[in-house]
């Protein structure tokens, strides 16, 4: 199949354009490079740089498409705090208007990165996805908010739709900032041979799993109208903050006591684990551990640092 990606250039969507090329799609990328790098795709991969915001500006040169991925968002919580016009402007009207690209192209089928942040800070752990939505940041309410746009946009009828809610994704290519990027953070640190900062006690826990799973979720059963669904992706497995932290200070052969800790931030969930029957049910199960999947990040990590001038 032929497949749009957008924020292709970016953590995530890198990953998937691996997955969706091993699998043998034709791939087009679209992304404004504000937080991409084309240097992560293959040469051979047609990219086009352009904002969701402005489709009149790129959907005559995608061209027709079964599939539309649609990564590219605001990522950083925090930020969205402070300036929650751009995260609704982004995550909420960039959705909209990637919905209306979809039609244009011809596509049958959407499938949309959404996030845990959509359950807030619900203490009934692991959350299903029939769960109380109850965002607690601007970040969460905008993606949650974004997956109605494509639930109605779906019931119009002719555009199936997937609707992922990822935990905290880890792994290669990633920055220090967004969602998930307690791992980058960390890692950044041991490579750079600084000392970290743990917000808050540390006891946080979080469900953490690996980019080649999350992108391995975003290209299983493509195509199929019949998997239309909302599904949790992540591993069902709590891990705290510090746990996280003995882990990569261990890989790294660092003092697990080299880390500082400061105040709590803002928007930021306590405990967050989610249940995934239901992505079991549709066929996925995420493979790699975490340990493992920390080793090859940290390495990442260490690369760059000494690729970096």
């Amino acid at each position: 199949m032929r497949v749009l990606v957008t924020g292709g250039a970016g953590f995530i969507g890198s990953h998937v354009v691996d997955a969706l090329r091993s699998g043998g799609h034709e791939v087009v990328v679209l992304d404004n490079l504000s937080h991409g790098s084309r240097e992560v795709l293959p040469p051979s991969v047609p990219f086009i740089e352009g904002d969701i915001l402005e489709p009149d500006q790129w959907v005559a040169a995608v061209g027709s498409v079964d599939v539309v991925i649609h990564l590219a968002a605001q990522i950083r919580v925090e930020y969205a705090e402070s300036h929650p016009e751009v995260d609704v402007r982004t995550n909420v009207e960039g959705t909209v208007r990637i919905l209306q690209a979809a039609r244009a192209l011809g596509a049958r089928e959407i499938r949309f990165a959404s996030s845990a942040a959509v359950y807030g800070d619900n203490p009934h752990v692991p959350l299903a996805e029939d769960a109380t939505c109850a965002p607690i940041s601007y970040y969460g309410l905008d993606k949650w908010t974004g997956e109605h746009y494509v639930r109605f946009e779906e019931s119009r009828g002719g555009l199936a739709a997937v609707i992922l809610r990822l935990a905290n994704v880890y792994g290669p290519r990633q920055r220090t900032a967004g969602e998930g990027g307690v791992v980058a953070v960390f890692a950044e640190a041991l490579a750079r041979g600084d000392r970290p900062w743990i917000h808050g006690d540390g006891q946080q826990t979080r469900d953490f799993i690996s980019v080649w799973d999350v992108a391995r979720a975003f290209t299983h059963r493509l195509g199929s109208p019949e998997a239309s669904g909302t599904y949790n992706i992540g591993t069902e497995t709590a891990t705290t903050v510090n746990t996280l932290w003995q882990h990569l200070a261990q890989i790294a052969g660092v003092d697990v006591k080299a880390v500082r800790y400061g105040p709590a931030r803002p928007g930021d969930i306590r405990h967050s684990r989610l249940r995934t029957a239901r992505a079991r049910q549709w066929g996925f199960e995420p493979r790699v551990p975490l340990v493992e999947g920390l080793r090859l990040t940290y390495e990442d990590f260490v690369a760059r640092a000494h690729a970096a001038p």
